[in-house]
């Protein structure tokens, strides 16, 4: 990067970066690709609670896309109605309803929403998220892939190979911080979200200057999930790191919201 750019950037960058071991913070129990979720006392599965979820609050989290501390209160409201048996009766009946999202959306809804809470209690002292569509279009953005046209980009040997290189690329170009702040404006110019701070938006746009590539990067991940991105990792003494790259959601594609879901 020019020395210009460098100071563009140390206008939003953070403080100094957490110390905080992702590697012995991480609370998966061997052996699993998930960690459970905790929860008065109990560590549940993904398909636990998305059970718990859909016996007791599919209705009401229908729409909006709640939050993630809506899901967790609404998840704590059913094992306190459920208690340990019953979300064990229920479980089993659960998991031999068809997850086809045209034919049983709240089913497919309660797995997505379950998947959100694991992921959320990945690491032990930290909340982290999914990635924005904005996040990893700015990653995309600050990596060396070249800009293709979307046709012939699709045609590429090995693509997925190649953009997950230039996330990871792209999100270790930069604070975790900064990403953050970029990818909110990215989202709100490209996914229209209601992000309008003029000075982050000049910032952007001093940072990241080629529209056409802006564009590019983000179209590339905003409608592609089945693209792998790392999680967002907020720990409870402060700051934001990168951390592992979950495994898909149940209906094998990865959350990529345009706003940011803690």
């Amino acid at each position: 990067m020019t020395n210009a750019t460098d100071a563009l950037y140390a206008r939003v960058a953070p403080g100094p970066t957490p110390v905080f071991s992702l590697a012995e913070m991480d609370r998966r129990p061997a052996g699993e690709d998930l960690p459970t979720i905790p929860i008065v006392g109990l560590e549940l599965t993904v398909t636990e609670a998305a059970a718990a979820l859909f016996e007791t609050a599919a209705d009401e989290l229908a729409v909006p896309v709640p939050d993630t501390d809506t899901l967790y209160d609404a998840l704590n409201g059913a094992v306190r109605t459920l208690g340990p048996a019953g979300i064990a009766g229920v479980t089993p009946q659960f998991e031999e309803l068809d997850a086809d999202p045209v034919e049983w959306p709240e089913v497919a809804a309660c797995r997505r929403f379950a998947y959100r809470l694991a992921l959320s209690f990945w690491y032990e002292g930290a909340r982290s998220r999914p990635m924005t569509a904005g996040e990893v279009g700015v990653a995309l953005y600050l990596s060396s892939l070249d800009r293709y046209r979307m046709a012939e980009f699709r045609e590429l040997p090995r693509r997925k190979l190649l953009v997950a290189r230039a996330i990871h690329e792209g999100v270790t170009a930069v604070p975790t911080e900064t990403l953050i702040r970029l990818g909110a404006v990215m989202s709100g110019e490209f996914g229209r979200t209601a992000d309008r701070d003029r000075d982050r938006e000049w910032l952007y746009k001093q940072a990241l200057p080629d529209y056409r590539r802006r564009r590019f990067a983000f179209d590339l991940v905003r409608w592609d999930r089945s693209q792998p991105a790392p999680l967002i990792v907020r720990p409870d003494t402060g700051g934001y790191l990168v951390g592992l790259t979950p495994p898909a959601a149940p209906d094998g594609l990865w959350l990529r919201s345009a706003r940011t879901e803690w």
